[in-house]
């Protein structure tokens, strides 16, 4: 066995948040979801973000989600929660509740909403919240792929902060993609994760250090073969693994035009014994031909999305 083989993939999950048939946290399901992800062999969990359905929970539940998440991993994992909103005050109000809560990184995605956003006042947000962050700071670029857009020429400052530790890239851009690389040459400590899960192989090829998957909940073990391939110069498996976890994630998901997404995501999850429910706030309906498709996906899958019992060795004790 190889180096590469040897060293734990670096592969987070921005994870979904299980709910109750009344939609409280079922707390019971984050103990097993936390559990779940180590068997995989996942090294971060993110929380709250747009799979964790962060922007509609109350803040109650916020709270309790990283709590348990916290309780339940004791250090296994890091846990970095998602603490966007609309006003550098809000994120940092957000950024003290994950301190507070146990959390080793707070991340900040573009605001939901934002009056007035030109670059000035663009900047000024992310600094303001950077630099009086108590946790070290993550950036979510999610690109061109929201209500505010971030311009490529403030992704330099932002990242070039001492207190940014970790991006999250999901732009699609090579262009964001390559600033974020020429800030990693001088800041080698910036971690580097790809959060576009249908396009893994081209940045790892290109020099990030991992992945941040949606999906990473039931493609986490996959996705830690498609790391090892590449380090290993198997662009050829990492391709074939790469298509193979496509095809999985478009059964999860409902199809390319993602009719299902979350429902579909928490339905094969129960299937498989993690979550109780698949309910969800944005209310994502769940198709008969979803649920064929997930079922599909049980048998034809098994050896990688629950690789312990097929026999695999789990990647982290």
């Amino acid at each position: 066995m190889s180096a590469a083989t040897d060293t734990p993939p670096n592969v987070w999950s921005a994870t979904p948040t299980p709910f109750t048939e009344k939609m409280a946290l079922d707390k019971v399901a984050v103990r097993r979801l936390v559990e779940h992800h180590i068997r995989l062999g996942v090294t971060g969990l993110f929380v709250l973000g747009t799979c964790g359905e962060g922007a509609w929970m109350t803040d109650h539940q916020r709270r309790e989600m990283v709590e348990t998440v916290v309780k339940h991993n004791a250090g296994r994992m890091r846990i970095a929660v998602q603490v966007t909103d609309n006003s550098a005050a809000r994120i940092l109000d957000n950024m003290h509740m994950a301190r507070q809560a146990g959390a080793d990184v707070a991340v900040i995605a573009p605001p939901y909403f934002l009056a007035n956003d030109t670059p000035r006042t663009i900047k000024k947000l992310y600094l303001e919240a950077i630099r009086q962050s108590p946790l070290p700071v993550g950036i979510y670029d999610r690109g061109r792929h929201g209500p505010v857009v971030v311009p490529d020429e403030l992704l330099k400052p932002i990242y070039s902060a001492p207190e940014v530790v970790m991006v999250k890239d999901s732009s699609l851009e090579p262009q964001r993609r390559d600033i974020a690389l020429e800030v990693r040459q001088k800041r080698p400590e910036l971690l580097l994760l790809n959060g576009y899960e249908f396009d893994c192989v081209q940045y790892l090829q290109a020099g990030y250090d991992g992945l941040l998957l949606g999906g990473g909940i039931f493609n986490g073990y996959i996705a830690g073969q498609i790391m090892h391939a590449v380090a290993e110069g198997r662009l050829a498996d990492a391709e074939k693994l790469q298509k193979r976890m496509n095809r999985i994630m478009w059964d999860v998901y409902g199809g390319k035009q993602i009719k299902c997404w979350l429902s579909g995501q928490k339905r094969l999850l129960v299937e498989m014994g993690v979550f109780r429910t698949w309910r969800n706030y944005p209310d994502y309906p769940l198709t008969a031909a979803c649920e064929r498709a997930i079922m599909r996906a049980v048998e034809r899958d098994a050896d990688v999305l629950a690789p312990w019992k097929a026999g695999a060795p789990c990647r982290r004790k």
